[in-house]
């Protein structure tokens, strides 16, 4: 994505002026920013700090001044990089997976186990669907997606940098980024969060995947309820 959600260092809560920046919302969006990132495979210099403990002691700092009533993961790592590596490529890109029709999601798929495509998780929705839903999403707030990485628009990486900006824009006084995100998280990314936990709870040796998966779906259903209750009065359906 074009927006700059997963190379912003972790929020600095701190340091955040009372008057003019939402602290919860700041740290809101170093969460999904963090997650964005960890949900790829990890480069050296996220595995350093996998290995010195730095991202759990971020994550839990974070989930600390989010005001979320949620568990910390743990994101300590004990394998090599190698070793993380080969587990993130078993887990969510080895294999074959090609759309025999976009507009209805027919899917050839001898695929990874685990899919990070929300489209994955709705077989009741097409591909196409989905994916211009969220293209008109990034678009009103002028991101766009990579394509020379990825197409994909549902990819769940793009969505949680997206959830990140909107919280850095509610951060900064912004209602209308707040309400995006719970349409975000209504429309999308709860259905992702969900279905991604449940395939990996049936999964073995999941390791850090599976501790990032558990505690994305808490993180999604928490700051989906916060904002239903500010804006409708009520948790959400």
């Amino acid at each position: 994505m074009t927006a700059d959600a997963r190379e912003d260092p972790p929020v600095d809560t701190d340091r955040l002026g009372a008057d003019d920046l939402d602290r919860r919302a700041a740290a809101r969006g170093g969460l999904y920013g963090l997650l964005a990132t960890l949900f790829d495979e990890p480069d050296e210099a996220t595995y350093a700090r996998l290995a010195a403990g730095d991202v759990d002691e971020t994550c839990r700092a974070l989930v600390k001044a989010s005001g979320l009533a949620v568990d910390s993961p743990d994101l300590t790592v004990a394998e090599d990089r190698e070793t993380l590596c080969a587990r993130f490529n078993d887990l969510f890109t080895v294999g074959y997976a090609e759309y025999e029709d976009r507009t209805d999601g027919s899917l050839d798929s001898e695929g990874p186990p685990v899919s990070l495509y929300e489209t994955a998780y709705r077989p009741e929705a097409s591909w196409n669907d989905v994916n211009l839903d969220l293209a008109r999403a990034y678009d009103y707030f002028g991101l766009d997606v990579d394509e020379s990485a990825r197409d994909n628009h549902d990819y769940l990486p793009y969505q949680l940098e997206f959830a990140g900006y909107l919280a850095r824009r509610e951060a900064e006084s912004s209602t209308d980024a707040a309400r995006a995100r719970l349409d975000l998280h209504d429309r999308h990314l709860h259905v992702v969060a969900g279905g991604l936990a449940d395939r990996l709870a049936e999964e073995s040796g999941t390791s850090i995947y599976g501790e990032l998966a558990g505690f994305l779906d808490r993180l999604v259903t928490a700051d989906q309820a916060a904002l239903a209750d500010r804006f409708e009065g009520g948790d959400p359906e």
